[in-house]
């Protein structure tokens, strides 16, 4: 049996996408740019895409941008914004929950003499809003939190963090990769200026992904050149993945309250099997999360470890973050939660998809077990040896 858990790495293409996507893959091949019937026919497409993913998060047409991908979305809202208000100030607020393309384009702005200000979480993985308001200072131009965690599935309290922003005047941007098409998301409602969104997370294809930006909002583009995205990002677009986008977009909306609960319910049941097993700890916040997410740390063992032997059974998940599993070492967002480093290097994170049914999760619950009892039979830690700390005091019991 395979068993596929890594929907937050990505997620298969529906067939209704690829069945849009075909027909300029093919013989709609024009360039949108061009003034004759088949450039024009590629550009309403596109246009089409764009009411269809701004319908998703309650945005304007007119303020989605599309981009080649989350990363690029996230690079784009930071530096973009950081540019255009610098002579207002160089201060920055970012987490410590965030992905790598935001904390990596932060640091690169600190080479530039930009300030960043990194906030931690709790033990849940929540940002409190009061300390991102502690960190605000008279030069803060930029606030960025990530709206779900990819990595523990904790959705952070992105309105109230918005309302602090708009009170001092100050721009406010969200990842929201892991969040849309996965949640309810309304931009209005929530108050960000900038959200980043990335198709293939909602079963679209990848090379699509997009930056909602609040109209009126001044930021300086990533990549210079041509006029496309009205003048915001340069370079052909990319027409088939941005229609299928579109039509995944189009078939999130639609199906979003029946997604939610079929893979909330196989959340639920994994999580119950997983925590009876003993020094396994869940993380993340126990309620405010993605519903398909269920994560842990798995004492006396390497994620890697699990990995592989899960692989071996066909069952497919994730240790820490898609851009970290292979560097070896304990998850940052772990650490920064308190956990102990030995304990974060037991990570293992399970996503739920449409594709998933209880079979499957009956299935992972036979084997998980056996294959933490073999491994923690081969660790040295298990047996006594090594300097072992306290490794429960900071992680949650639920």
């Amino acid at each position: 049996m395979e068993c596929y858990f890594d929907h937050v790495a990505t997620n298969p293409l529906r067939e209704e996408v690829l069945e849009a996507m075909m027909p300029y893959l093919k013989e709609e091949f024009g360039n949108p740019l061009s003034v004759y019937p088949l450039g024009v026919r590629a550009r309403e497409a596109i246009e089409r895409a764009r009411e269809q993913v701004a319908a998703l998060i309650n945005a304007k047409p007119s303020e989605i941008v599309f981009t080649s991908s989350g990363a690029e979305a996230n690079n784009f809202a930071l530096r973009g914004i950081a540019f255009a208000h610098q002579y207002e100030g160089k201060h920055i607020i970012v987490t410590r929950m965030e992905h790598h393309s935001i904390l990596n384009p932060a640091r690169f702005l600190e080479k530039l003499g930009f300030t960043v200000t990194y906030v931690n979480p709790d033990k849940y993985g929540m940002i409190d809003p009061e300390a991102v308001k502690k960190a605000i200072t008279d030069e803060t131009i930029l606030i960025s939190v990530i709206h779900a965690s990819s990595e523990v599935g904790t959705i952070e309290p992105i309105k109230e963090i918005a309302e602090i922003a708009k009170e001092r005047n100050i721009t406010f941007h969200s990842d929201g990769v892991a969040s849309v098409g996965n949640i309810d998301v309304d931009v209005k409602d929530l108050g960000v200026d900038l959200m980043s969104i990335s198709a293939h997370q909602f079963y679209g294809p990848k090379g699509a992904g997009a930056l909602y930006i609040r109209e009126g909002q001044r930021i300086i583009p990533l990549i210079f050149g041509g006029i496309q995205e009205s003048g915001r990002r340069a370079g052909t677009e990319n027409v088939p993945a941005i229609v299928g986008m579109g039509k995944a977009a189009e078939l999130a909306k639609e199906e979003l309250p029946k997604r939610m609960e079929h893979v909330r319910r196989l959340r639920d049941k994994l999580v119950e099997g997983v925590l009876k097993i003993e020094k396994v700890h869940f993380t993340g916040h126990p309620e405010q999360r993605l519903p398909g997410h269920a994560s842990f740390c798995v004492e006396y063992i390497e994620g890697e470890g699990m990995l592989l032997m899960l692989a071996s059974k066909g069952i497919y998940a994730a240790s820490g973050s898609a851009c970290t599993s292979k560097a070896l070492k304990a998850s940052p967002v772990l650490l920064s939660m308190g956990i102990p480093s030995h304990v974060a290097h037991g990570s293992i994170v399970f996503s739920m998809g449409m594709g998933n049914t209880e079979e499957q999760i009956d299935y992972t619950l036979e084997e998980f077990p056996q294959i933490i009892n073999r491994l923690r039979e081969l660790s040295p830690y298990a047996k006594g040896w090594g300097d072992m700390e306290d490794g429960g005091s900071c992680i949650q019991k639920k």
